[in-house]
């Protein structure tokens, strides 16, 4: 990546994170110099000089630059690693207030609706992470996992599967022996098998044909299914839950011919 793209990118993370664009130009241009006069950092960063004292007073009070009162006034930025730990616990902040506030919202729950027979669709690998390890921490008696696609058994997904109660029966398939023996070598508790859906990973890799990423089942009632998109590596699912789901009693019987490999 270039420089320019990288100070880009620098700028649009750190407005993500709050700081407003002059702002964010500014920082990014005194992290490139010992340090700088509002004449300079105007020169660097195309902020117009009258906004870079507003700029550099408002990162001042976020703990991101300091100001050494000469004449003229010089700035000049945290170290990287101080910037990033306090603009680390700033949107640790954040999330707690926001967790906070949506907690204490009473969800209207006049018109709701059972569960059966409904399926939800949801995108992106981190909230299908972070919905497969809710499931995790909600099993109570069986956990069915099958990784058709090895590069979703992130560490953080191990480490979930490891930490799961031990009263749980944890059932981890793979659609490849090497794979499973990774897996039994990573998850020691778990009962390993190779799922036996060859289709799972199977297809011409000229064609644009979606592939199975995984399946998990939850206590026999909820499931959950991932797909890859070949072009993207984009992930997607789809969500269901209700013991009388019609997918939750096709996953059950999919997934039940690994299961009677690992039984045996």
């Amino acid at each position: 990546m270039e420089t320019g793209d990288n100070i880009k990118e620098a700028v649009d993370v750190l407005q993500q994170l709050g700081l407003k664009e002059y702002e964010a130009q500014c920082f990014v241009g005194l992290s490139q110099v010992p340090s700088g006069t509002a004449k300079k950092l105007s020169e660097m960063t195309d902020v117009p000089r009258t906004r870079v004292y507003d700029a550099v007073r408002v990162l001042e009070s976020e703990g991101l630059v300091e100001i050494q009162h000469s004449s003229p006034q010089r700035f000049r930025a945290v170290s990287m690693s101080e910037a990033t730990e306090t603009l680390r616990n700033q949107y640790d902040a954040r999330v707690d207030r926001l967790q906070s506030a949506l907690d204490s919202i009473q969800m209207d729950t006049d018109d709701d609706e059972s569960s059966i027979q409904e399926v939800w669709s949801m995108a992106g690998s981190t909230a299908i992470e972070n919905r497969t390890n809710t499931l995790l921490s909600q099993a109570q008696s069986e956990v069915v996992l099958v990784i058709a696609d090895e590069s979703l058994l992130t560490e953080r997904l191990v480490a979930k599967l490891n930490g799961t109660d031990d009263g749980v029966d944890l059932l981890v398939g793979a659609v490849s022996e090497s794979v499973r023996t990774h897996v039994q070598d990573v998850i020691p508790r778990a009962t390993t098998f190779v799922s036996g859906l060859e289709w799972l990973h199977e297809g011409d890799a000229d064609t644009d044909e979606t592939a199975i990423g995984r399946l998990v089942l939850i206590d026999r009632s909820t499931i959950l299914v991932s797909s890859i998109v070949p072009s993207t590596g984009e992930e997607h699912a789809v969500f269901g839950e209700g013991f009388g789901n019609g997918l939750v009693v096709i996953a059950r019987r999919l997934m039940s011919q690994g299961q009677f490999t690992a039984d045996n």
